[in-house]
């Protein structure tokens, strides 16, 4: 695979662990508080991906990130905690397959966020594609 091609691999990828994670969190939380539910997914995964990290010999001293690094990961990673709380209370209080595919109105989100913050230019067909799934958000979203 070329490395131009090799970023729909990992995002497909993304796309069908995202999928396990509805669902798997949905019957995760039936009995516990959504917020718990969170808090102990994102030990696991500290936990894992320390592990990871250290495995794979990619382990760096943090203190040498520059500021603005430090910045912008503490800012994802506040939208990230902030994401996750959000949707696993949608996952427990609604149906996955209507949760989950409201969340990925992130996608059109992105592209409008890309487009005024980061200066990327979507192609035509690709405001297309994009306006398709806004629209197919609010088809779930909304019933009449």
């Amino acid at each position: 695979m070329t490395s131009s091609g090799s970023w729909f691999f990992w995002a497909a990828l993304s796309a069908c662990f995202a999928a396990l994670t509805a669902i798997f969190a949905k019957v995760g939380i039936r009995d516990i508080d959504s917020d718990f539910a969170t808090l102990v997914r994102t030990v696991i995964i500290v936990f894992l991906l320390a592990a990871f990290v250290l495995c794979a010999g990619k382990w760096s001293d943090p203190r040498n990130l520059s500021s603005k690094t430090s910045l912008f990961l503490a800012l994802s990673a506040l939208a990230t905690g902030a994401s996750w709380v959000c949707y696993f209370r949608a996952l427990q209080v609604g149906e996955a397959s209507k949760v989950a595919p409201v969340d990925k109105f992130s996608l059109v989100l992105v592209a409008v966020f890309a487009f005024a913050f980061l200066g990327e230019r979507p192609s035509a067909r690709e405001w297309f594609g994009i306006g398709l799934v806004a629209s197919g958000v609010v088809v779930l979203a909304f019933k009449r």
